[in-house]
């Protein structure tokens, strides 16, 4: 399979210092009932510039939560903490986390570049340009919308499969196809 990001950005250091905020909004999470506000002051810039994350929390290697941005609206650390919270405590489709979860707890953080439109003239043509691996994809269609991280390619690793899954996950039909849908695409740099 092909890696998941074309780049690495943040060191080993920084790498470090970003799963750490995570895992402290989940355990001030646990305390409080609220995502830690981290303080920006002190932190390389490179921490603190405005991006777009998606955390996914993994428990014995199943999915335990995800909550993320598409776009970027605050400092890295501060989405990375606020989706880190929403992950354990929000995602509607798993209860709260709890105490006794979090040593079995992974943190997969996913730092999204800039999403850029996709041109294409059939189905055919969009599935030829996928890079299956490396593409995140968000699909829009009217109000319907939806998206997956490159991550996702681990298990639709076809490309049909894969654009088959996100219509279906946008609130599509899976055979759908309109001259109106419109695609993005978006890598991701996955700190784990």
């Amino acid at each position: 399979m092909v890696p998941m990001s074309l780049k690495n950005q943040y060191n080993s250091e920084e790498r470090k210092v970003l799963l750490g905020w995570a895992k402290a909004s989940i355990q001030h999470g646990l305390k409080t009932g609220w995502p830690i506000s981290p303080n920006l002051s002190g932190l390389p810039t490179k921490l603190t510039e405005q991006r777009a994350t998606f955390v996914t929390l993994e428990k014995i290697q199943r999915l335990r939560g995800c909550i993320g941005m598409l776009q970027a609206t605050r400092p890295l650390v501060e989405d990375i903490a606020n989706n880190a919270f929403a992950a354990a405590f929000k995602d509607p489709r798993f209860p709260a986390l709890k105490k006794q979860e979090l040593k079995h707890l992974e943190i997969h953080i996913s730092i999204l570049s800039l999403s850029e439109p996709l041109n294409f003239s059939s189905q055919q043509d969009l599935l030829a340009q996928l890079r299956p691996g490396i593409d995140g994809l968000i699909l829009e269609e009217g109000s319907k919308r939806g998206t997956f991280l490159p991550t996702v390619w681990e298990s639709l690793s076809e490309p049909k499969e894969f654009l088959t899954h996100l219509k279906q996950k946008a609130g599509l039909p899976k055979n759908y196809w309109s001259d109106t849908l419109k695609i993005q695409r978006y890598t991701t740099e996955l700190i784990d």
